[in-house]
């Protein structure tokens, strides 16, 4: 297993199935549970996604070509004792061609009303497992403190002369959901 740092590359080799887990703790005493939804957005080569349906959610758990589908919703991240909260599963054989990116986040539910942000969460990750026999493969521990971001790019599979590969990014944005949305989506 691979520890990545921010901006690390790796290759994705000889696996058609891999797992994108999630996962994080609330800080205690900070009043309401935290909902951190994990998305997917599925980019075509001018950075958005080419249809609504290629954004991987809690309202659209799986992608129109099958490739990408959410674990569901972990409401209060209390799932997980540890673990991942939640998990979005590839099938890099199914990725539809189109698709040269696929970026991974979460985003806090009702960010604003509730007050919270990336800052009161702790122990937050991304890991990347193969899902045939769940190897770790790598893991990217996100460290910096977001104390006003209410959504987090944790990072992104891309296609390179027809390989995939890994990149941790760990970009955070104000604005929840919406602003990836924003960003990705028409």
């Amino acid at each position: 297993m691979i520890n990545l740092e921010k901006g690390q590359r790796i290759e994705i080799k000889q696996l058609n199935k891999v797992a994108v887990g999630l996962g994080w703790n609330p800080n205690q005493g900070s009043g309401e549970d935290f909902d951190l939804d994990a998305t997917a957005f599925m980019l075509g080569s001018n950075g958005k996604t080419p249809k609504d349906e290629f954004f991987v959610f809690y309202n659209n758990p799986k992608s129109p070509d099958g490739s990408v589908e959410s674990s569901g919703d972990d409401q209060t991240g209390g799932n997980s004792d540890g673990g991942d909260d939640e998990t979005l599963y590839v099938n890099l054989n199914q990725v539809d061609s189109q698709i040269q990116e696929i970026v991974f986040a979460a985003s806090i539910h009702h960010a604003e009303e509730r007050r919270q942000n990336f800052g009161q969460v702790r122990n937050s990750y991304i890991r990347i497992y193969n899902q045939e026999n769940n190897e770790e493969i790598a893991r990217y521990d996100l460290d910096e403190d977001f104390s006003i971001e209410t959504a987090v790019e944790f990072g992104r599979l891309y296609r390179r002369n027809g390989e995939w590969k890994f990149e941790a990014t760990g970009n955070g944005s104000k604005g929840g959901l919406q602003s990836l949305v924003n960003k990705y989506c028409y």
